[in-house]
């Protein structure tokens, strides 16, 4: 098994080939003066089993092509079995036409890695599940979830009383899930989205007076979202709230937004590298899933079950 690394998300990929006491693979990723990548594997992989770990975030287009380059070098060099191991999936959002001559982004994306020479995905949350019958090589689709309740648990006071919130409608099924293991009521916030980026919250359906209450999503990018969340459910009298988000996007002035909103502390995923400001924040923080993705890895290389990672 070789683990290499390209350079969206260089920390994550060294904290997943530290769990699996196995060295990187040596490999040169540049650009040359018009910014085309060159990819250069610098060891021996005929005949290996190969994973390749790279978020396609910001900038989304530079890191896809750094993964697709990639995965064609290794199948040139006669890779066993190539794995695309993409902890945030970009073009995600994009996964149904949305309006008349609009593309569905996300499943060209799984056609370019495919036809670049993967043999199976893994990933994290995707934003919607019917991405991967985008897909026609296998693909698992890990969760974050037990890295989300255990951090929860540490967390709660003795009979506190919890209330998990799903940001939207199509939120549900995530925050029930979470719900579930912690034994927790469900509160859900209904909403209306006038345009891409700008939502307006309507509604709260539950009990949240005097509850501690912890929004759970997939994705935050501008963080309108779940600002407006916040503030909705303290005019309803929660007495504290906090959010979960897989993928911190977190673009543009979102960290400022976060740190000026109502929300106690936003915790996300190290599926992203942290930027300087999420670094310096006075309530975002990452929580790794570097151990997840490892034990996802090894069981794919020794042939084992990835879902009972979750039962």
């Amino acid at each position: 098994m070789k683990v290499l690394a390209g350079n969206s998300n260089r920390p994550l990929a060294e904290a997943i080939s530290a769990c699996l006491n196995v060295p990187l693979t040596k490999a040169n990723i540049r650009r040359f003066s018009d910014l085309e990548v060159f990819v250069e594997i610098q060891e021996n992989v005929r005949g290996q089993d190969v994973f390749v770990v790279q978020s396609t975030s910001f900038p989304a287009n530079d890191n896809l092509m750094e993964l697709l380059i990639t995965i064609d070098a290794l199948r040139r060099g006669s890779a066993r079995r190539i794995t695309a191991v993409l902890p945030y999936y970009g073009y995600a959002r994009q996964d149904r036409k949305t309006g008349p001559r609009t593309p569905i982004s996300a499943k060209l994306v799984a056609n370019l890695i495919t036809v670049a020479g993967a043999h199976r995905v893994l990933t994290l949350d995707l934003h919607a599940g019917q991405i991967q019958g985008f897909f026609d090589i296998p693909l698992d689709n890990l969760e974050a979830a037990p890295v989300f309740v255990k951090r929860i648990k540490e967390s709660l006071a003795p009979n506190e009383q919890l209330t998990i919130v799903s940001p939207d409608v199509g939120g549900v099924v995530r925050a029930r899930a979470i719900a579930k293991r912690l034994d927790a009521d469900l509160a859900i916030i209904d909403k209306r989205r006038e345009r891409a980026g700008v939502s307006e919250v309507m509604n709260i359906i539950g009990d949240v007076d005097g509850r501690t209450c912890i929004l759970v999503d997939d994705i935050v990018d501008s963080g309108g979202t779940l600002c407006n969340a916040a503030e909705a459910l303290r005019n309803r009298g929660a007495r504290s709230v906090s959010a979960f988000c897989t993928h911190g996007v977190l673009s543009g002035g979102a960290v400022a937004r976060v740190s000026a909103s109502p929300l106690d502390l936003l915790i996300t995923t190290d599926s992203i590298q942290a930027t300087e400001a999420v670094r310096v924040s006075r309530n975002v923080r990452q929580l790794t899933i570097a151990p997840l993705i490892a034990e996802a890895i090894l069981r794919i290389s020794e042939e084992r079950s990835v879902s009972s990672l979750f039962n």
